[in-house]
C-alpha cells in the first residue's frame, strides 16, 4: 500500500486539520491531511532550516524547495526573502495542500508534483532547500544532494536539514564531494543545517 508521505498517491483516508503557526514573523494558516509529513505541526527541523537560511549573498533567481510537503519551508522563505519560489513534492496530496496553503496565506509560488528533479520549471536556481525524506532511504536523500549542483547558479547554495542520527555526517561528506565545500551552519537538538555553495 502507498501510505508513506513519500508515496505519489497516499491511500490513507483523508483527515483534514486546520491550524496556525508563526514562521519568519508571519502567522501562517495551514491545512494538512493524513498521508503527509508532520501534519500536526511544523516539524522542528523545518523551523531550524527556515531560521538559518541565508539569502543575502545569493545570485538573482528562484528558490527551489525539494520535498515541500504541505508547504511550510517554501512559503515561509517566499515571505521572508520576497523571491520567487518553486516547490516540488512527489506526493500529490502534499502538492494540493501546499497550493491551498499558498492561497490561504496570500503567497504566490509555483507548486507542482515532481519526483525529485524530474519535472522542473526553471533551468537554474539561486538556492535549493530541502528537508529530505529520510524514510525514503539514503539513495533518495543522496540523489537530492548530488543532482542539486548542476541546477544551481554560480554562488547559489544547497541548504538541507538532517538529524545527526539519521545521516547528517554522511550527507555532509557527500555534499563536500559534490561541491568541494560543506558547512554545518547550525546544530539544534540533534538537527544539523548543512550548506554547500556552488563555486
Amino acid at each position: 500500500m502507498a501510505n508513506h508521505y513519500y508515496s505519489e498517491n497516499p491511500e490513507t483516508a483523508h483527515d483534514l486539520h486546520q491550524w496556525s503557526f508563526e514562521l519568519a514573523g508571519k502567522n501562517f494558516q495551514f491545512v494538512t491531511d493524513s498521508g503527509v509529513f508532520s501534519r500536526g505541526t511544523v516539524d522542528y527541523g523545518s523551523r531550524v532550516l527556515i531560521e538559518h537560511f541565508e539569502a543575502e549573498d545569493l545570485p538573482d533567481g528562484t528558490l527551489l524547495d525539494v520535498g515541500c510537503g504541505y508547504g511550510p519551508i517554501g512559503l515561509a522563505l517566499a515571505h521572508q526573502t520576497q523571491r520567487s519560489v518553486e516547490m516540488i513534492d512527489v506526493n500529490n496530496r502534499a502538492v494540493e495542500l501546499a497550493q491551498e496553503n499558498a492561497k490561504r496565506n496570500g503567497i504566490e509560488a509555483d507548486i507542482h508534483q515532481s519526483n525529485i528533479y524530474e519535472t522542473l520549471h526553471q533551468e537554474t536556481y539561486a538556492a535549493i532547500i530541502s528537508n529530505p525524506p529520510i524514510r525514503a532511504g539514503k539513495k533518495v536523500v543522496h540523489q537530492i544532494l548530488i543532482e542539486a549542483e548542476p541546477l544551481l547558479k554560480v554562488g547559489g547554495s544547497l541548504t538541507i536539514v538532517i538529524q545527526k542520527k539519521q545521516g547528517a555526517p554522511s550527507a555532509k561528506s557527500r555534499m563536500e564531494e559534490v561541491f568541494g565545500n560543506a558547512e554545518i551552519v547550525a546544530k539544534d537538538k540533534g538537527y544539523y543545517i548543512i550548506r554547500s555553495i556552488k563555486e
